[in-house]
Parts: structure tokens; C-alpha cells; sequence
């Protein structure tokens, strides 16, 4: 476990991101706390996750552009990222790939024989990801894109 921490894979410690000055302060008084569930229209849940389909999009078998496109996406939504990996299938062939966030993940699946890409972008907290979609429009210049938000966690 401990070679994994070094890798930055796995770490039960929260990242600066997620302490802050305002966050409430748990009973030993050293451990910092905070509830990234989110309040919208008397809802509360714990984040927004999109799922987004580009059809006629281009730049789908290059897992440098790929990576370079959605971590702008990510930092625009207001994401701290902690890691990225993407996986090329041949010298032709899709990606797939994930960022991990703080605040949750930007996953990628391509298919550029058919100039289509399937995208999750799941945020907690303050981020939006909606900011995250001129970062993909202007990145893979899609033909179409088809938009879906799910609220995840809802508490009432």
C-alpha cells in the first residue's frame, strides 16, 4: 500500500483542495472537514455528473491532445486535478482515458472510425461542468453534441 501512496494512486490524506480555512473543524480539533454536497433549488446532492456524446468530432486518436483538451476543460470547471492516464488501442484506434479529480473524474472513450466520443464529467463541490464543455466543443470540433445531467447522491 505504501509503494502506492508514493505513486500518487491511491491516499486516504485529503489533498489541500479539499481542507480549507472555513471548513468546520471535527472534534480533535487538528482533522479539517468539509461536506462537498452542493444546495441547488432546495436540493442537495453531491454532485453533477454529464454524460456527453460528440458525433462528427475530430482529433480522437491522439491521446496527447486528448489529455491536453479535457484537463483544460477540468481547470476551467474549477477542478483540481490529481492524475491523468490514457490508454492509445493502436496507431489508429480510440483512447480511452481518465482524469481523477478532487472533486471527482473526466472519463473518455473515442471511437474515430465513427468521429465519435463518449464523455463523463463528474464534479462535486463548488465546480461546474458545465464551464468544461467550450474546452471540448473547441478541442474536437463535434458535428452534434448530446447532453445529459444526472444529479448523484441526492438527499431531498
Amino acid at each position: 500500500m505504501e509503494a502506492l501512496v508514493q505513486l500518487g494512486m491511491v491516499s486516504d490524506a485529503p489533498s489541500e483542495a479539499q481542507i480549507s480555512e472555513s471548513s468546520p473543524v471535527e472534534v480533535n480539533h487538528f482533522d479539517v472537514a468539509k461536506d462537498y454536497f452542493v444546495e441547488r433549488n432546495g436540493v442537495r446532492f453531491a454532485g453533477v455528473h454529464l454524460i456527453v456524446d460528440l458525433w462528427g468530432a475530430t482529433n480522437l486518436a491522439d491521446p496527447a491532445h486528448i489529455d491536453a483538451v479535457l484537463r483544460e476543460g477540468a481547470l476551467t470547471a474549477g477542478a483540481t486535478i490529481l492524475h491523468g492516464h490514457f490508454h492509445h488501442f493502436s496507431p489508429n484506434g480510440g483512447v480511452s482515458g481518465v482524469l481523477v479529480l478532487a472533486e471527482s473524474h473526466v472519463s473518455i472513450h473515442t471511437w474515430p472510425e465513427r468521429d465519435y466520443a463518449a464523455i463523463d464529467i463528474f464534479m462535486c463541490g463548488e465546480c461546474d461542468p458545465y464551464k468544461a464543455i467550450a474546452a471540448l466543443k473547441k478541442g474536437f470540433q463535434p458535428e452534434r453534441v448530446q447532453l445529459a445531467e444526472h444529479k448523484r447522491g441526492m438527499v431531498g
